[in-house]
């Protein structure tokens, strides 16, 4: 196609590469007249002869041309550029971008023309061939224009979202941005939002609902299922489910839990207190806690539940015990065989239920004479144990032993004179040996006798006092604690034989359905069928025996 001199200059403001489709008829070689001020249009006049695609009356479509072809712009720069000339008088024009881009296509006109629509990015125009009359002057072009410079951030932090395009007003001449001021006569595009791809979404665990406990009461197991899944599709608005290996081992929800929706068994306390295991001071005391179950029959205790259990032992204080002096009787022989002598007693202080260590809360004033003076008449003859010195203690600490010559010495007015042990064996001998002391080795364990134990038959305790004392009884932690003694110990660990008594009768006329019933555990039916509840007691007791 010839460029002609007097065209109609159409400039299409590009942003970004696109691509047009173009089509368009040029003008008959010989231009139909056309009065500019005449409201009508070309061949509105031609006698009701049909007009050509030319807009020539009763023409064969020869008169003018067809062209067509596809232009593809590269990346520009911003502002206005001129994309092709359209000649003076050409029909049916059509603009098209071949796909969707942020650009605007707008016309120049140098002379005055038919309007120009400019929609979704396409232009049509369709107008008659058209000579101007007088030549017009170009408008000027804005100097200032919306571009799109920026987007806010995506929707989503993973996976497809969404983003609006931010627009600013531009300088067409610099590119500069300016306030948005300076653009309040441009057409201001309205909101534009595109999509935007971010990393794909972490897999995660999806958590099923608990399914129901496998045991009615007692402990038992719920199960739920767990499954890998990821976000996908457009703004995250679905999920698929993937490889469990996408998901995080460490993070991964138990998928089985311990439930119990009710207790099956419960506790029961089947005696009282005993006494307590001492009659004075800290002892024991118990009782007979059983698990039943719901029909009364005892059961392991390991089907009720723990935590819950009743106690069955207790410690029992039965106040400070009550001291007094306690003393043996005396000696049969007096001391000396002629002459003032003494015999002797033990005197000690000791707690009134045991034979525990001697005390200090005995008073003083009350203790009795441990001597009591003897005399046998005026001596002849004497005949008198003599001793010697003492040797060195057998032992460097702790207690030891010494030991000394013993001898029968027989005096005769003034002489002294040795002889066989034998003469003085009607007299109490001194000792030729005695404990020694010379230093403390540390504590040493004393214990008491063993209380009475707590049940007569099918297993017991009794408990006993254990100190550490020192060699002058008073309290210590040098002891050895893998030496001491036990405090408690069972005892009286063989079966109980229930005794049936003879006096006791059936008050119920139907026992026996309540021996069937297991319901000899509880005291009212004890009491009111005494006698069957007393044989099947006893029958139970034998069978267990054996």
């Amino acid at each position: 196609m010839q460029k002609l001199s007097d065209l109609d200059w159409r400039f299409i403001r590009l942003f970004i590469q696109m691509t047009l489709l173009l089509t368009f008829l040029c003008p008959p070689t010989e231009p139909v007249s056309w009065d500019n001020d005449s409201s009508g249009r070309p061949g509105e006049d031609c006698g009701g002869l049909q007009v050509d695609v030319c807009g020539v009356c009763a023409g064969d479509g020869s008169s003018c041309e067809l062209f067509s072809g596809t232009r593809f712009l590269s990346v520009l720069s911003v502002g206005y550029h001129k994309i092709l000339d359209i000649p003076s008088g050409a029909q049916r024009i059509k603009i098209q971008e071949t796909q969707k881009t942020r650009n605007y296509l707008e016309s120049h006109e140098l002379f005055p023309g038919p309007e120009i629509s400019n929609d979704e990015n396409s232009m049509s125009i369709s107008h008659p061939n058209q000579v101007p009359s007088d030549p017009l002057t170009p408008e000027p072009l804005p100097l200032y224009s919306w571009v799109a410079m920026a987007t806010t951030s995506c929707s989503t932090t993973c996976g497809t979202g969404s983003r609006q395009v931010l627009f600013s007003c531009v300088d067409r001449a610099t590119q500069t941005t300016e306030p948005d001021d300076l653009c309040r006569h441009a057409h201001q595009p309205g909101p534009q939002v595109e999509d935007c791809q971010s990393q794909p979404c972490p897999a995660f665990w999806d958590v099923g609902e608990w399914s129901e406990c496998s045991k009615t009461c007692g402990p038992g197991y719920q199960h739920r299922q767990i499954i890998c899944r990821q976000t996908r599709g457009y703004r995250g608005n679905s999920t698929v489910v993937v490889a469990s290996s996408l998901c995080d081992v460490t993070e991964m929800p138990e998928t089985t839990t311990v439930c119990q929706l009710k207790i099956c068994s419960e506790w029961q306390i089947r005696s009282e207190w005993t006494e307590c295991s001492v009659p004075c001071g800290v002892g024991q005391r118990s009782r007979e806690v059983v698990c039943v179950d719901n029909l009364g029959d005892v059961v392991l205790d390991e089907e009720c539940n723990m935590a819950l259990r009743p106690q069955d032992l207790q410690n029992c204080d039965r106040g400070v015990c009550a001291s007094s002096w306690f003393y043996s009787l005396w000696s049969g022989r007096c001391s000396a065989d002629c002459a003032e002598g003494s015999r002797s007693r033990s005197v000690l202080c000791m707690m009134s239920h045991t034979n525990s260590l001697p005390l200090d809360n005995c008073k003083e004033e009350d203790k009795p004479e441990e001597l009591m003076p003897c005399d046998l008449g005026p001596c002849t003859q004497k005949l008198e144990w003599y001793t010697g010195p003492w040797g060195q203690c057998s032992s460097e600490c702790g207690n030891g032993t010494q030991s000394r010559s013993v001898v029968c010495v027989l005096q005769s007015n003034d002489q002294l004179e040795v002889t066989s042990d034998d003469s003085c064996s009607h007299l109490p001998r001194p000792p030729n040996a005695k404990m020694c002391y010379l230093k403390s080795c540390g504590g040493q364990w004393y214990i008491t006798d063993w209380s009475s134990c707590s049940r007569s038959c099918e297993g017991g305790f009794r408990v006993r006092e254990v100190r550490c004392l020192r060699e002058d009884l008073t309290f210590s932690y040098e002891c050895d604690p893998l030496l001491e003694p036990p405090k408690q110990e069972e005892c009286n660990i063989h079966t109980c034989t229930p005794q049936i008594d003879e006096s006791c009768k059936d008050m119920y006329y139907n026992c026996v359905v309540v021996v069937q019933a297991h319901l000899c555990v509880y005291s009212y039916y004890r009491t009111t069928c005494c006698a069957s509840c007393s044989r099947v007691a006893q029958r139970d007791t034998l069978r267990r025996i054996r």
